[in-house]
């Protein structure tokens, strides 16, 4: 994922400014707040979590009904809101609003169990368990590609804790940041509970180190998370970062071509391929990598680039320029090192980020498009020699957030996903639709996720030592 914390060209220093990718127009600039508005903001944080930390669960639960409301009410708006500040094409956006509400009811209606009293059984007494308890006001930095569902799947599970929640959110996305934190107070929540922050990198490591602050996530790039940690680290608070990857889709030669194909363009192109959790690296095994090729690169130049408000698009905009000249330059790179250029591979004149859908065929280890995360419309393939190859190449990487895996031995794919160094792995196109599925990616994707119950812990207090704080 793209560094979120190195701001763009655009950003001022006093700024952030965002601008619709598809035309470059400007829609709006947000000042930094100066340090008496950071101030009253983390007092105004303190003040409303301990109000929210007495607030009993079914009154928690209730402002979450409210809440998912409130998102479905106001889905005209907010998905074109996503559209104009990050290019996503309406009909994903619509989606993503859709998929915040029935989170934020998922979690009202599962939550309060999960997070209940544990009795343990101990001889001599029936009086022991396990609670679960708020630990403070949590600082959130959080990525443009999902404006809301980023926020929602962190600011949900935290707050039903009974937690604050502070949102550092991406400079060019922050009217979405500002009209969660509307939604939010629409629905009755405490004025504070769920709070902007907007402001430069310093003042967010002063932010970190901050007492009213307990701990810190972070969805983003490698280099993002590594400054985070580090911060928080120094000031001995708990940090839980979700970071970059660099997902194989490994398709075996007893793999149904066709499914495998459909598939792997939606994991690879939607979101304009900004999604951390997408398909990068194909790995076919070498029988069925020629059909699967030609398949592939006629279904991704059959998709339609255009306004992202036009409900046919399927790839928009890419979110910024300096992250279109980004991935074109890893392009270029991975051509020069003896890659071949199947389809795209260049940026489309004329207003807005537009990047051709691009198929890179003969990528190998130490090509850029392979070592590194390629946050775009880049698919690289690589033909593997037999399922033991396969399985290094998928397992040569930084990375290890996802995978998936093609092949009609489904008794065999889950001894193959056990060798995978990888936080999940996909069977045949299987995704979860349960929340309380976890989530998280191993290597230099993931640091410090539990993987518990859709995180509704992970920002909690165990009064048992140990218990149930690892799964």
């Amino acid at each position: 994922m793209t560094d979120i914390l190195t701001n763009p060209a655009e950003i001022f220093a006093s700024q952030a400014v965002s601008r619709d990718p598809a035309n470059d127009a400007l829609i709006a600039r947000y000042p930094y707040q100066n340090p008496e508005e950071v101030e009253a903001v983390l007092q105004a944080g303190a003040a409303a979590y301990r109000l929210w930390r007495d607030t009993p669960m079914t009154e928690r639960v209730a402002a979450y009904h409210r809440l998912a409301t409130t998102l479905r009410v106001r889905s005209e708006t907010l998905a074109a809101l996503i559209t104009s500040e990050m290019g996503k094409p309406i009909e994903a956006a619509h989606a993503e609003v859709e998929k915040c509400a029935a989170t934020i009811e998922w979690i009202a209606d599962n939550g309060p169990a999960i997070l209940g009293d544990e009795p343990v059984s101990i001889e001599g007494s029936d009086q022991v368990h396990v609670s679960y308890l708020p630990i403070g006001t949590i600082l959130a930095v959080m990525p443009w590609n999902f404006p809301l569902w980023q926020v929602i799947r962190a600011s949900g599970p935290i707050m039903l804790s009974g937690n604050g929640f502070l949102l550092k959110h991406a400079p060019n996305v922050m009217g979405s940041a500002f009209a969660l934190q509307q939604a939010y107070e629409a629905a009755g929540f405490p004025k504070g509970l769920f709070a902007n922050l907007s402001t430069d990198n310093e003042t967010v490591a002063r932010v970190i180190e901050d007492p009213r602050i307990a701990a810190v996530t972070l969805t983003g790039s490698m280099r993002a998370g590594a400054a985070v940690a580090a911060t928080a680290a120094k000031a001995l608070k708990k940090s839980l970062l979700e970071l970059g990857g660099s997902d194989a889709f490994i398709v075996l030669a007893d793999a149904n071509i066709d499914l495998a194909v459909e598939a792997a363009i939606e994991a690879r192109f939607q979101n304009t391929g900004q999604v951390c959790l997408a398909a990068k690296r194909f790995i076919l095994e070498r029988p069925i990598a020629e059909a699967f090729t030609a398949k592939f690169v006629a279904a991704a130049r059959d998709l339609k680039i255009d306004d992202p408000r036009d409900p046919a698009t399927k790839i928009g905009p890419m979110a910024r320029k300096d992250l279109r000249a980004e991935l074109h330059g890893q392009v270029q790179r991975t051509l020069a090192q003896g890659a071949t250029l199947l389809l795209g591979g260049y940026e489309i004149e004329g207003p807005g980020n537009f990047y051709a859908p691009t198929v890179l065929a003969d990528v190998a280890p130490g090509m850029a498009a392979f070592d590194e995360e390629t946050f775009g419309p880049v698919a690289a393939l690589t033909i593997a020699d037999d399922l033991e190859h396969a399985i290094r190449l998928a397992n040569t990487s930084d990375y290890g957030l996802g995978g998936n895996l093609w092949t009609a031995d489904v008794a065999k794919a889950r001894q193959i996903a056990r060798r995978l160094e990888t936080g999940g792995v996909f069977i045949n196109g299987f995704s979860a639709s349960n929340a309380r599925i976890p989530v998280g990616g191993v290597k230099k994707s993931g640091y410090g996720r539990e993987l518990s119950h859709f995180g509704l812990r992970e920002f909690t207090n165990a009064q048992s030592v140990w218990a149930k704080a690892h799964h």
